[in-house]
């Protein structure tokens, strides 16, 4: 059966349980996994794919995402609002979109995502409007062949009860688990090697019920899928929590029922040290999303605080409407960066920051096949090119975030190549991106 030899890597970076690292290596991809890894392998047949003067690592794994809004980065009205108002002054273009924005907005997010060396994404889907559903996304996923964890959101407390979404954008409660129900039974699948695991996924304290946060860790559980939600974005955030339910973010979640191994929390940008406590005992996860935190003003998560506690800490590149961009390297160097800012230049390694993009976010998202280098692991693998200007004079090829390139030359999905010489093989972009303009200008003239 043909098969795949990665040949002559400079460096290898297995992110394997001993952090091993192979110089001038190869790397062989068969069946869908890792083979094996080793000086001059033998060919055997093997599709050969020259690695000379290439870092390989692991695919990149993208623990919190919104791909809808690729199509609404930078609009002028939430270019300089914090979160609050920032989502007021999106809500009602959101509310506009239908299932061909949504699809396409998610295969030019995901494409995105490829190009920047990831091979595992979360989107937190939250919003349907206008007949728009989880399958588009799912669908979108397929297409490209990134490796894809969806959570069916949802948002149930409108305007008119105190919550902060339009009445137009919310749903009934029983309608949401309903559906939730249908998109587990349509496309989770718990099998090692999976292509497509369902979570479920209410927005967040500000725009749903207690009793469908309650509700939905029963529901998940009881389907034996994982829980995704927002929690202590920001002070504005903190402060909703106190003044409604009279207790800080990390109490209202351990009350639902949203903590423990299946759940991961985004952002979390205001954790203390009594909720990183919990969230260390309860090995409740976290995803990161630093750019959006710059980008909103959120503030500083404190991340080496929690990796200090034991807290199971991954990357989210956020929705592209508040971080404007859908690049995983990014985030990575920009974590690596802020907690030098907040707590010293030894606060976070470059290592230490790819480990939270590959291996970290693979154990938020509760995957123990994919994340690191190593043989029976999946053979999701991205190989980036040192020989460019941004990496020359570079000492050591796995400190790629101190000096290297943002962009990949080619990644392998469960050993299928997506990108090919830093071009993606499996979609045809540039017609996406034309019908992404196209309803992109749509919303813009509409607004």
């Amino acid at each position: 059966m043909e098969h795949t030899l990665i040949r002559g890597a400079d460096l290898i970076l297995t992110m394997d349980g001993e952090r091993s690292e192979h110089r001038d290596a190869d790397l062989r991809l068969r069946d869908g996994t890792v083979a094996e890894i080793g000086p001059r392998l033998a060919p055997d047949g093997a599709r050969i794919v020259a690695a000379r003067g290439c870092l390989v690592t692991p695919g990149l794994v993208n623990t919190h995402h919104h791909l809808f809004q690729t199509l609404t980065r930078a609009v002028p009205a939430a270019q300089d609002a914090a979160l609050f108002g920032w989502l007021t002054a999106l809500y009602p273009i959101w509310a506009r979109m239908g299932p061909d924005h949504i699809r396409v907005s998610a295969l030019t997010g995901l494409a995105e995502l490829a190009l920047s060396g990831c091979t595992t994404t979360a989107d937190h889907l939250y919003l349907f409007p206008n007949g728009a559903r989880l399958d588009d996304t799912v669908a979108a996923a397929a297409e490209i062949g990134l490796r894809f964890h969806p959570t069916r959101g949802a948002m149930s407390i409108g305007r008119s009860r105190g919550g902060l979404p339009p009445d137009a954008l919310v749903e009934d409660e029983a309608a949401i688990l309903d559906d939730c129900l249908r998109v587990i039974d349509a496309f989770h699948d718990p099998r090692p090697g999976s292509m497509c695991r369902v979570g479920v996924a209410p927005c967040s304290p500000f725009s749903v019920s207690r009793e469908l946060m309650r509700d939905a860790a029963l529901l998940a559980r009881d389907k034996g899928v994982r829980l995704h939600t927002h929690l202590a974005e920001n002070d504005e955030d903190v402060a909703f929590s106190l003044e409604r339910f009279g207790c800080r973010p990390g109490q209202y979640a351990e009350d639902l029922g949203w903590t423990g191994d299946d759940v991961w929390h985004a952002h979390c940008v205001r954790l203390d040290a009594a909720e990183i406590d919990l969230f260390a005992r309860s090995r409740t996860g976290v995803a990161h999303c630093p750019c959006s935190n710059c980008r909103l003003g959120s503030g500083i998560a404190p991340v080496a605080a929690m990796r200090a506690a034991g807290v199971a800490v991954g990357l989210g590149v956020d929705g592209s409407a508040s971080s404007d961009a859908g690049n995983l390297v990014a985030e990575a160097r920009w974590a690596m960066l802020l907690q030098r800012v907040a707590a010293g230049p030894g606060a976070l390694s470059a290592r230490a920051a790819l480990d939270l993009a590959t291996l970290g976010g693979a154990r938020v998202l509760g995957r123990d096949d994919c994340g690191a280098l190593a043989p029976g692991m999946r053979a999701d693998v991205a190989i980036w090119d040192l020989t460019g200007a941004e990496a020359a004079g570079l000492w050591d090829p796995a400190a790629i975030l101190l000096a290297g390139p943002a962009r990949v030359k080619h990644t392998f999905i469960d050993g299928r190549q997506v990108v090919r010489d830093g071009r993606i093989e499996t979609l045809d972009l540039p017609a996406v991106l034309r019908e992404q303009r196209r309803l992109a200008r749509d919303l813009m003239e509409d607004a």
